[in-house]
């Protein structure tokens, strides 16, 4: 099936998505110039480091922070060196549809879309897929994920994987070929439940033996699906508002599903959370107005607020609206009020319903990455994955009790969200989301806090935040707390005719064309960066912060010019970058940088998302990779290449770093008459026995893998 199911199609951006705003990039006030990496460490000097949460263990630090191209300072224990020769990339002149990984490595399949996670019978990929056993096998389309360790040295050989089912491919569901066929298929009520329970999250225990070998413990009670039907609580400000009652739930306080998981984060008190992404594409209004609602003005609001999210006639196609009325937006306009947010789960306790915390805003979450202060306060770092979107903070309320994670139950009920914008100079400032202030008021459609919260995107207009090119994954270093974000693309960035988001919130998803900026320095920017910052003083609640861009990706060796033609330009040709589609990178070549995830010795792993086929654009750099970098020296290599046509999304260790789990998401993706026309993977065992190895591929699986040094040591050196 066709990358159309995910429009922030991360390697073509739709040109339908929504944000007009009328707010300059980065308030148009920007020096117009790149900030040194010299000026960025240099200000951040004598800055003390606090401690990021793994796992559900605290590990406070105090070392100098110190970053890459700081000379004559002190680099801390987490150093980041790199041990391996990097694998060549995958390109068409011998293309490997296998996970590769460097010299000395191993690639396992652990777990893959369609396992058992009991002791029943495995699912047979050959046959259609149905409610009854989805929801007691693994999930589809893997994403972001974490590793839950048992306590104490038990942890690095069992714990719990919670690993996210970002959505499915309809046809390889329900068995329909060609892919083209479920356009004019008659869709049915169980087609469309099988979908649902493809989504959501996946727990599962694993465990490793006396051989090495890793696997699922399908006799383990921690075992479970959540799926886009099972039962969740509306927490925080938002629960029990008008704006989320429907007439099936009246209290505004139970949710059905979780969707479109994309990426993760974990809490100091054990807990995971799942993130809501392109939730959007499971909604059509397909008559263009609200059912029930006679007046005009309070229409214009509902339709605004849905297509500044992206809700539109027919959404991305899946076509669940056909035969489940809740994702009628036009019958049911307070249901996708209802999506959107961080979801935590208790992995411990299986009989723990979901909790949707509002507090933390309604966006297309990519992830959500904790820090935790020197002084326990607690802050969480999210972007909102789609092109002009933005970078947003929240802070909890009360600091973390170092006593026990009982007494942290619920702290992200309360806290105060703040949006970033980013200023020229190398400096930034979080810009806080509160009724009452900085216009968030009722005259301008903010009654209270709640409905800041359900129109997170339009506060943000309001507010001025700067434009992003499609802020994806957060990580923060283990020892410095110094914050990396990916910016995968914007083909859009520097077009003439260059337009913002609206600053009242008017705006149809990610339609404005904002100009060049210095935290968003490329014109076209097909192959995205990775921007970084660190908050002043060291304190994750401080309201400024200073950055600086750690790289831009690119293609050395491309010929790519900016289209700047006569008689009709596409691009300001002005790129405050000075490198273009080159890029700056220090080693292997890589783009549209997704997954970012720091090891414990301050190691960057670096997943990409682009379409995975090595043309066009890709064509030296091949197949979808995970990279590995130095924030030091900003040195990379390329430690992993991919299946053709797939994702490489979701990466986590052991606590002793011997063991990484990494995820490879919808294989084979844009098939069109055969389901295997462009992937086996991983069924063809080029990556180690699967449940169906022995049968041959009849259908490309999402799946996760299980990457060890041979020698047993720490994977990276």
């Amino acid at each position: 099936m066709s990358s159309v199911l995910h429009k922030d199609s991360k390697m073509n951006p739709s040109p339908e998505s929504s944000n007009d705003s009328g707010n300059a990039s980065i308030h148009e006030l920007m020096e117009r110039r790149l900030v040194s990496r010299r000026s960025f460490l240099a200000s951040s000097a004598g800055m003390t480091a606090a401690a990021v949460v793994g796992g559900t263990a605290l590990d406070a630090l105090s070392n100098p922070a110190e970053a890459h191209g700081w000379p004559g300072d002190r680099w801390p224990p987490a150093d980041g060196r790199i041990g391996f020769d990097g694998v060549s990339p995958n390109v068409n002149s011998g293309f490997i549809d296998a996970v590769t990984v460097p010299a000395g490595y191993s690639a396992s399949v652990l777990a893959a879309w369609g396992d058992p996670l009991d002791l029943g019978p495995a699912w047979n990929p050959a046959n259609p897929m149905t409610e009854a056993v989805q929801v007691r096998s693994f999930g589809s389309h893997t994403d972001g994920m974490h590793y839950f360790p048992y306590p104490g040295a038990l942890g690095n050989i069992r714990g719990l994987l919670a690993v996210n089912n970002e959505y499915c491919d309809p046809p390889l569901v329900n068995g329909i070929t060609p892919a083209a066929a479920y356009a004019t298929t008659t869709v049915t009520l169980p087609m469309v439940r099988a979908q649902q329970a493809a989504h959501g999250v996946t727990i599962v225990a694993v465990e490793k033996d006396r051989e090495g070998r890793w696997s699922v413990n399908r006799r383990s009670p921690f075992n479970r699906r959540i799926t886009g039907n099972t039962l969740c609580r509306l927490s925080g400000p938002v629960a029990g508002h008008e704006l989320v009652k429907t007439a099936a739930d009246p209290t505004g306080t139970r949710v059905l599903g979780t969707l479109n998981n994309c990426a993760h984060g974990y809490t100091p008190w054990g807990t995971y959370l799942t993130c809501e992404e392109n939730w959007n594409g499971y909604f059509s209004n397909e008559t263009g107005g609200v059912e029930g609602v006679i007046d005009i003005d309070r229409k214009f609001q509902i339709i605004k607020g849905q297509t500044r999210y992206g809700v539109v006639k027919g959404g991305f196609g899946y076509r669940w609206h056909e035969v489940d009325d809740r994702f009628r937006a036009d019958f049911n306009p307070n249901e996708p009020n209802r999506f959107g947010w961080v979801v935590e789960i208790d992995p411990w306790n299986p009989k723990a319903m979901p909790v949707k915390r509002t507090a933390m805003g309604r966006v297309k979450h990519e992830n959500a990455m904790v820090v935790v202060g020197a002084d326990r306060k607690v802050a969480f770092y999210m972007g909102d994955d789609e092109r002009n979107e933005y970078l947003y903070k929240f802070v909890c309320a009360r600091r973390l009790n170092p006593i026990g994670r009982a007494m942290d139950r619920d702290m992200l009920d309360k806290g105060t969200l703040y949006v970033a914008r980013f200023h020229g100079n190398g400096t930034g400032e979080w810009l806080p989301l509160v009724h009452g202030q900085n216009g968030l008021t009722a005259e301008n459609g903010f009654r209270d806090q709640a409905e800041v919260l359900v129109k997170t995107r339009q506060a943000a207009d309001r507010l001025g935040a700067t434009m992003m090119d499609r802020p994806e994954w957060i990580a923060a270093h283990p020892v410095t707390r110094e914050v990396y974000m990916t910016l995968t693309n914007n083909s859009r960035r520097g077009e003439k005719a260059a337009s913002s988001n609206s600053i009242d919130g008017t705006t149809n998803a990610a339609s404005a064309r904002p100009s060049v900026d210095a935290a968003n320095p490329r014109p076209d920017n097909d192959f995205g960066h990775i921007i970084r910052w660190r908050e002043h003083h060291g304190d994750v609640g401080a309201t400024t912060f200073d950055w600086d861009i750690f790289v831009n990706c690119g293609d050395k060796l491309t010929n790519k010019q900016l289209d700047v033609s006569d008689p009709s330009p596409v691009y300001d040709p002005t790129d405050l970058s000075g490198v273009g589609y080159k890029g700056d990178i220090n080693g292997d070549d890589y783009g549209a940088p997704d997954g970012l995830w720091f090891d414990k010795d301050g190691r960057l792993w670096i997943q990409t998302d682009q379409v995975g086929n090595a043309t066009g654009d890709w064509v030296n750099i091949g197949s979808n990779v995970m990279m590995c970098a130095n924030p030091k020296t900003g040195e990379t290599r390329r430690f992993l290449t991919s299946p053709r046509n797939c994702e490489v999304t979701g990466v986590i260790s052991t606590p002793d770093g011997r063991t990484m789990f990494v995820g490879i998401q919808h294989p084979g993706e844009d098939w069109k008459t055969s389901f295997t026309d462009n992937s086996t993977w991983p069924d063809s065992g080029v990556n180690g026995r699967t449940s169906h190895s022995r049968a041959g591929a009849t259908k490309p699986r999402s799946g996760i893998v299980v990457i060890i040094k041979d020698d047993g040591g720490v994977i990276g050196t």
